[in-house]
């Protein structure tokens, strides 16, 4: 400890510059979500799907979770337009963005037609995703999620619509996620489909009212995403 006092000293006496910093480590992900009721982990009483996969990225990752229930994607395209909202967003290395179902939903309770729905979830989501991008010097990731169905399924929902209006809500999921596709193909996200994390047969990964998931679901999602890095 001596000798290494003195050689420092002796190279500060003869003007020598100082040895430079460590160059910083890799910095911790951060993970923002955008959304509805799925990711803010309506009906749960658990960790939801976003907080599992940060944790699953790294211990020390941190998760940011501004998903609201309810939210259509007109409400995240306001939401993210608020300063608090986009100081998060610049936090962020990776944007998580899952809004539409309540879009695609309405549609299905009102009996509506779903192209129209699904050009202006494509539009708002496009636009969702090209303000992250512009509150980024550089490249950030942006994922942008779709759903196994956009109101209720397996059991509950076999039961409250029937067979024929299962179907029926397939088919306005496959005009949602289609939308939500064609929004990140067009806006530079990468779109993931969440019905991939699902068995055949959902029932066993929603809660009692068939429509949200429970805490396997959120496990499966999570563990889809971080599959899917």
């Amino acid at each position: 400890m001596i000798l290494r006092r003195v050689a420092v000293a002796t190279l500060l006496l003869l003007g020598a510059c100082t040895a430079p910093e460590p160059a910083p480590g890799p910095r911790e992900p951060v993970v923002v979500t955008l959304g509805d009721s799925v990711p803010a982990g309506t009906g749960c009483e658990c960790v939801p799907f976003p907080d599992r996969y940060a944790g699953l990225l790294s211990p020390g990752a941190a998760s940011v979770n501004l998903a609201e229930p309810g939210f259509t994607a007109a409400d995240v395209r306001e939401q993210v337009g608020t300063t608090d909202v986009r100081d998060e967003i610049r936090s962020a290395t990776l944007v998580v963005v899952m809004a539409g179902a309540n879009d695609m939903a309405e549609a299905f309770d009102a009996g509506e037609d779903y192209p129209e729905t699904a050009r202006a979830v494509r539009s708002t989501v496009s636009s969702i995703v090209d303000t992250v991008h512009g509150e980024h010097d550089g490249p950030v990731d942006v994922l942008v999620l779709g759903y196994w169905n956009v109101v209720r399924d397996g059991a509950v929902g076999l039961d409250t619509y029937g067979a024929e209006g299962l179907e029926e809500a397939k088919r306005a999921t496959r005009y949602c996620n289609d939308a939500l596709r064609e929004a990140a193909e067009r806006s530079g996200a990468t779109y993931l489909d969440t019905s991939a994390a699902f068995a055949s047969d959902p029932t066993g990964f929603l809660g009692p009212d068939g429509d949200h998931p429970n805490a396997a679901g959120h496990e499966a999602i999570a563990a889809l995403l971080y599959d899917h890095r």
